[in-house]
């Protein structure tokens, strides 16, 4: 485990390294989510291994600190990510980013040019949504304020969100989670999916069977790499992580 100090309070994020050649891979993830539970598997993956490997937590989140002055948007967790990136000497690495995580990514390649070398999406968050829309299986946290939620909408999301999500989420800052999951319904400015498109990099979505992202057209005509991978919902490296590194691993190459 590694770390490196990312905001004025002296918070530090955290990540778990396996070594490797250069360039690294970054792995991020998604909202209330942490990246040694969701990817070591993968990680660990014959195809996949060999790579210096960085699976971190924002802040906020998994075993990085907590820090109450931090925004929590994501602009402000693209920054800290870039400071871990600068620290760990990764610049010039893949991000291969899940959901939330997916859309800190973007915000990270815009803000920060030449950090990013590539970008391998995991059926990530491209567009703002309404924070009151809870969709089947999802969390529901923006449709909160952020006093409800921490005094007693997180029982809800619990229940709501099940066991396994709900494993990574309860480590979450509950202030910081709501304040992250805000910042997704709102969005960035321009819009991630905007960013995306105009970013000069290699790009890539993975998407699950049958599921490919609104505008898939438009995305591929901009040069995103679309790929479908079978056997899997939205959280594809867990529920199928052959075909995640088996997909992962060609856009490396």
């Amino acid at each position: 485990m590694r770390d490196a100090i990312v905001h004025a309070s002296g918070a530090r994020m955290r990540w778990v390294e396996l070594p490797g050649t250069d360039p690294a891979v970054v792995y991020v993830h998604g909202l209330g989510a942490a990246s040694a539970p969701y990817y070591a598997a993968a990680a660990a993956h014959p195809l996949l291994t060999g790579r210096r490997s960085l699976l971190v937590d924002l802040l906020g989140f998994g075993i990085s600190d907590r820090p109450a002055d931090f925004a929590y948007t994501l602009e402000a967790h693209a920054d800290a990510l870039a400071a871990v990136l600068r620290e760990a000497g990764a610049e010039g690495a893949s991000l291969v980013a899940h959901s939330m995580g997916g859309a800190v990514a973007i915000a990270l390649a815009a803000r920060h040019p030449g950090l990013a070398a590539r970008l391998i999406l995991v059926d990530a968050n491209l567009d703002p949504y309404p924070p009151g829309l809870v969709k089947p299986g999802g969390s529901g946290i923006a449709s909160y304020t952020e006093d409800d939620f921490v005094s007693h909408g997180w029982k809800e999301v619990r229940e709501r969100v099940g066991a396994h999500w709900w494993a990574t989420m309860r480590l979450a800052d509950r202030r910081g989670l709501h304040r992250t999951a805000t910042s997704l319904a709102k969005g960035t400015d321009p819009a991630m999916r905007e960013l995306l498109v105009s970013l000069p990099i290699p790009r890539a979505y993975l998407y699950p069977e049958g599921e490919a992202p609104a505008a898939a057209g438009d995305l591929a005509a901009a040069g995103v790499r679309l790929v479908e991978v079978p056997d899997a919902g939205h959280n594809i490296m867990l529920d199928n992580p052959d075909g995640f590194a088996r997909a992962v691993s060609a856009l490396l190459a």
